[in-house]
């Protein structure tokens, strides 16, 4: 029983903490959105962080295969986690392909009446087999990786997501926006919505004008 708890870390920062769940195809983009949010907010003094396949899959999960009851496991123990931090008072952005509707139910069961917002970044089979930049898919069509997501076993769209984002209509610059605005119409980060990246430098080069 600590002395403080998430409302105070939520006052000390000046927004509110909750976890972005960011579903969709390898290669669709989770990850490079999650990531473009993540410094968008950190400019603006939101504190904030991304799990992803490379430091969750390399570390903490790293026992795990890509078996079904491993895949549940590795779902699990990235919920507990986020559950962490988001009481430490941080917007996690978690970029993760999550293609069982139970695995995502579990999530939000496990967020319930939280600031818990499910997010899906819709991109088809064809364009990320054609942008593989991890050259996954070509290992999966080939017979090398087996189970694999889109290819060897099955991705369930979400019907319950908060927001698609797609990422063959949209660039990343526009589907980063689009993320950032859920952010901010759900109250987590009141006063950035129209955050231009531009604004930062203009505002240094004033400054600089003024000190010179």
């Amino acid at each position: 029983n600590g002395q403080t708890n998430r409302a105070d870390r939520n006052t000390l920062n000046k927004h509110k903490s909750g976890l972005v769940w960011l579903t969709g195809l390898s290669a669709g983009g989770k990850s490079t959105i999650a990531h473009g949010v993540e410094k968008r907010l950190f400019e603006r003094g939101v504190r904030t962080y991304v799990l992803d396949g490379d430091n969750i899959r390399h570390g903490l999960n790293r026992d795990l295969s890509f078996r079904r009851e491993d895949r549940k496991e590795n779902i699990r123990r990235i919920a507990e986690v986020s559950k962490l931090f988001v009481d430490a008072g941080i917007i996690v952005l978690a970029s993760f392909i999550t293609p069982y509707p139970e695995d995502r139910k579990f999530i939000r069961d496990t967020f319930e009446g939280d600031h818990f917002y499910l997010v899906h970044v819709k991109c088809s089979i064809e364009t990320c087999i054609r942008r593989d930049p991890k050259g996954m898919y070509a290992k999966a069509l080939g017979g090398i990786i087996k189970d694999y997501t889109g290819i060897s076993a099955p991705y369930f769209p979400p019907e319950d997501a908060d927001l698609i984002i797609d990422t063959e209509a949209h660039d990343i610059e526009a589907s980063v926006q689009c993320l950032v605005n859920l952010l901010h119409d759900r109250g987590l980060i009141p006063g950035i919505k129209a955050f231009d990246p531009s604004e930062r430098q203009e505002k240094t080069r004033a400054e600089q004008q003024e000190i010179t």
